[in-house]
């Protein structure tokens, strides 16, 4: 499965009560991030795209609330602050940093985070393998696996290295 169905089918999963509550009005998805609109582009695209292909449209099935602290990282805390009184029914984080804030700032709204950061260490889960808590999502673990690619390429091709 691909990272962004994968987000996707979570934000999905958490969106899926709200919507059934919430007749009149369309439910919202909190996006917290520590950079700004334009930083994000792609990145950006590629998440409306992964929600589309879950049957959520911005404006259409879902109303998407921004918060952009644009490099500014000590006004995350009441950026999701704001973000937590428009009562989302899930928070998306870009970045180690927005995590962080958006975990400190609630413990029963579910949030989804794309981090580059090992989220053990960040304390926004307990472990990989049991999560706990109301934060989940995607982490590169780019330093904490190198050695662990290293392993696997010498046991692939053990003359290689």
């Amino acid at each position: 499965m691909r990272r962004r169905e994968f987000v996707a089918g979570l934000i999905g999963a958490s969106l899926a009560p709200a919507s059934v509550c919430a007749q009149s009005a369309l439910p919202v998805l909190g996006y917290l991030s520590s950079r700004s609109r334009a930083d994000v582009v792609a990145p950006l695209q590629e998440f409306h795209r992964g929600l589309a292909e879950a049957g959520y449209v911005d404006g259409t099935t879902v109303t998407i609330e921004y918060r952009w602290a644009e490099g500014r990282y000590s006004e995350l805390p009441g950026l999701a602050a704001d973000l937590i009184e428009r009562r989302p029914a899930v928070i998306a984080t870009n970045g180690n940093v927005a995590a962080v804030a958006a975990k400190a700032a609630t413990s029963t709204i579910p949030i989804v985070f794309a981090a580059g950061g090992n989220p053990v260490s960040l304390g926004l889960v307990a472990s990989l393998g049991q999560p706990g808590g109301n934060v989940t999502g995607v982490t590169y673990l780019i330093a904490e696996l190198s050695g662990k690619r290293l392993e696997l390429l010498r046991e692939l091709v053990p003359k290689a290295v």
